[in-house]
């Protein structure tokens, strides 16, 4: 993976920085992976630093980061200075960002900040993310419709205690392959058959363009209810594209989840071709 470099423009921790537009700014095109973390979620404080095995939760996350190929580079933003000092500790790319609503939100601070052609939102909570899902994304955001701003992964759902989990993101997607609605809720309502129910997975692909809008619309009822933050989009109109991937992980989002990371980490240290492989390079910083 290359590190980001820009000519002439002053750098942090090997990104390049940029006060100017998007359009002045963008002279290679690079898709970047932005990695939000924050400390105080409420359903597991200081998640982003819990131990999966012996490395943080963010660590596992930026590894699958690595492992993808279309990605120039991948960076961890937070607002929190022991998240900020435990990447420097591990040799992790870090933003200190300001206090925002979403993870979404931070990015888009990124964004203004990182001149790219695309950023991809990897949720720091799915330390199990397949490497191949990452580069699905980057590349459906070059074939956007019109008026389609996000592109966001998701898999089928067999468990039926995940199905009623309201930990986990349910989505409902139209015959053109649009978000129609999210919900913590099982949805749709199975009132003649049991339907395929599918799961968001913590994977966004946007343009710079697209955050700067999501930054200037304001959050509707749905998104303030459920607490998903693509509904953002959905709500003022605009449409989310969903990419099916493959994916065999979990999100993290409870101290019972790290448990049960542990039990599929453990089980994949003692497979002979696990997938996805830990990875042990590191980006190259430009000092």
């Amino acid at each position: 993976m290359r590190a980001l470099r820009v000519p002439d423009t002053p750098t942090i921790r090997g990104f390049a920085m940029s006060d100017a537009s998007p359009a002045q700014s963008r002279t290679v095109r690079r898709h970047v992976a932005v990695i939000p973390c924050r400390w105080g979620a409420s359903r597991f404080p200081g998640k982003p630093l819990a131990l999966l095995g012996d490395k943080p939760l963010l660590w596992h996350v930026y590894q699958r980061c690595l492992e993808a190929t279309r990605l120039d580079g991948v960076l961890v933003a937070t607002d929190d200075e022991r998240i900020e000092a435990a990447c420097h500790r591990l040799g992790i790319e870090c933003m200190r960002t300001g206090e925002h609503l979403t993870g979404t939100d931070r990015v888009a601070e990124c964004a203004q900040r990182v001149p790219a052609d695309g950023y991809i939102n990897v949720q720091g909570d799915e330390p199990f993310i397949m490497p191949a899902a990452i580069d699905a994304v980057s590349e459906a955001l070059h074939h956007l419709a019109a008026g389609t701003l996000a592109v966001n992964a998701y898999t089928e759902l067999g468990d039926a205690g995940a199905v009623l989990d309201h930990n986990v993101v349910k989505v409902v997607v139209t015959t053109g392959g649009d978000a129609l609605m999210f919900s913590r809720q099982p949805i749709p309502y199975p009132r003649a058959a049991r339907p395929m129910y599918l799961r968001q997975l913590g994977l966004y692909g946007f343009t710079g363009e697209a955050l700067r809008q999501f930054r200037q619309l304001s959050q509707g009822p749905l998104e303030q209810t459920e607490g998903v933050e693509m509904l953002r989009f959905i709500e003022h109109g605009h449409g989310v594209r969903m990419l099916r991937v493959a994916d065999a992980g979990i999100a993290v989002d409870t101290p019972e989840d790290l448990a049960r990371a542990l039990t599929i980490l453990r089980s994949r240290a003692h497979d002979p071709d696990p997938a996805p492989k830990l990875a042990s390079h590191q980006v190259t910083v430009q000092q």
